[in-house]
Order: structure tokens, then C-alpha cells, then sequence
């Protein structure tokens, strides 16, 4: 292709268009295509890499590390799972309305994937999120108040359309942590989603956050809006491991007949 012309796309940051185009222009001449065809096929493939540039650097905004998808999730391992419930949520309709999803269970039950996969799809349906574990957004706000940046991280964690808190009552939370999440969850009511996942039972959360005023209005709040997904089972992680051992049993027992 000519240089010049590549080089003028890149200029005018087409670069969608500038890669696409010794392609498209083959094709356009296999099939015959009208110049209008033609143009619109480069500009589909230009929109085409804006959004997958977006997706990418909203996923890597909302700090997940690794992209999970409802695809890939075992519905038949714990087969008590409301899969209806979890793949309606995935249409993100209830980040548009500002409500809540509580994952609750054991560990190894899928709650993490779950979650993931739900801040996928609200981001790949053009939402911005925050995925964040409870211990670690405490120490965010540790860290904000000692430099006195805590109005700035507050307004950040209010703005995100979804905002997700992982494994609370995992560790042990600083004294501070039921009046910074309680200033979160007014200030995202009705206003912003959130998705939490926990291991401890809704009367827990009080000793979890050593307030019980705060917890009894932040779950007042919370469950207002929210979906309530209990899950139980058998643990991911075990049968993962195990069937890892039989792997590496089976894969030895071979070499030593050979």
C-alpha cells in the first residue's frame, strides 16, 4: 500500500483504518465494492479498534488483572447456582439503575468469578468500575487520609458507575473502615452499583466492621436495590486441586510402566 497514505491515516489517529486497509482494499476489488461500501467497511474496522482500545484500558482502569466471562463458568459443578438470576444481571440492566449484587457463600464457590464476570460485561456494555478487595479499598483510604487526599479518592469511588468490594470480612479491618464504608455506600445510593462478595452471613457484619449503627444502615441501604445470590457447595479450588493431583499421579504411574 502506499506509504504516504498510511502514514496520513496514523497522522489523523486512523490507525484502525491504516491497518485494515490493504485487506479491505483486496476485497473491495474481488467483489467489486462501490466506494461507499468500501469506506464503510474501513470506518466499522476504525470503531471496531476504538472500542476494543476502550474495553482495554477501562479493564485495566477498574484493576482487573484477568478478564473471567459467564462462558466460562461451571454452572453444573454447584448446580444450585440461580443461573437465570446471574446471566440477567450480566445485560448490566442493573448498573443503569444503580442497584446492588451481594454475593454471599463459602470460599471456592465461584463468588470472585461471578463478580468478575459481571464487571466484564458492564464494562464491554460501555460502563466504568472500580474492582477493589474490602481490605485493600481500607487501606486506600489509610493512605488518603495520611496525605489528605481522601475528598479526591471518595469523589473517585463515587463517580465509577460500578464499584466492587471483594472478600469482606476476609481480614481484619482497620477501626476506620465502617465510617469510610459507610460514607460510600450513602453517597453511591440510588446514584452508583455496587457489587460485594462475602464469606460472612448478613448478622456478621457488625462484629466484621466493630460498628453495628454503621453496618445496619450500610445493609439498609445496600439491600434497598440489591440481588442477594447465596452460594454454596463444593469448593472450586479443592476439585481443582485434586483433580490436579489425580493428573500428576496418573502422569507418573505412566512413566514408570514405559
Amino acid at each position: 500500500m502506499n506509504p504516504e497514505l498510511d502514514r496520513k491515516l496514523r497522522y489523523l489517529r486512523l490507525s484502525g483504518m491504516a491497518t485494515a486497509l490493504p485487506a479491505r482494499n483486496q476485497e473491495a476489488i474481488h467483489h467489486h465494492l462501490a466506494y461507499p461500501e468500501f469506506l464503510e467497511l474501513l470506518v466499522q474496522d476504525e470503531l471496531a479498534t476504538r472500542r476494543d482500545r476502550l474495553f482495554a484500558r477501562r479493564l485495566k482502569q477498574a484493576g482487573i488483572v484477568e478478564s473471567k466471562y459467564l462462558e466460562n463458568y461451571d454452572w453444573s459443578f454447584n448446580p444450585q447456582v440461580p443461573r437465570g438470576l446471574i446471566i440477567d444481571l450480566a445485560t448490566a440492566r442493573f448498573v443503569r439503575e444503580h442497584g446492588g449484587v451481594l454475593l454471599l457463600g463459602p470460599p471456592g464457590t465461584g463468588k470472585s468469578h461471578i463478580a468478575t464476570a459481571l464487571t466484564v460485561a458492564a464494562i464491554q456494555a460501555g460502563h466504568t468500575a472500580l474492582y477493589r478487595s474490602a481490605f485493600d479499598l481500607a487501606q486506600d483510604m489509610a493512605e488518603a487520609e495520611a496525605t489528605g487526599t481522601r475528598k479526591e479518592l471518595i469523589d473517585h469511588l463515587c463517580k465509577v458507575d460500578l464499584l466492587v468490594l471483594e472478600d469482606l470480612g476476609m481480614k481484619r479491618l482497620p477501626p476506620t473502615a465502617a465510617e469510610d464504608l459507610l460514607e460510600i455506600f450513602v453517597r453511591r445510593y440510588e446514584k452508583g452499583a455496587i457489587i460485594l462478595t462475602t464469606n460472612r452471613p448478613l448478622e456478621d457484619w457488625g462484629q466484621v466492621l466493630g460498628d453495628n449503627a454503621a453496618a445496619g444502615a450500610i445493609l439498609d441501604r445496600f439491600l434497598h436495590h440489591a440481588e442477594v445470590i447465596r452460594l454454596q457447595g463444593r469448593s472450586y479450588r479443592m476439585h481443582n486441586r485434586r483433580e490436579l493431583r489425580t493428573k500428576q499421579a496418573d502422569e507418573a504411574l505412566t512413566g514408570q510402566t514405559k
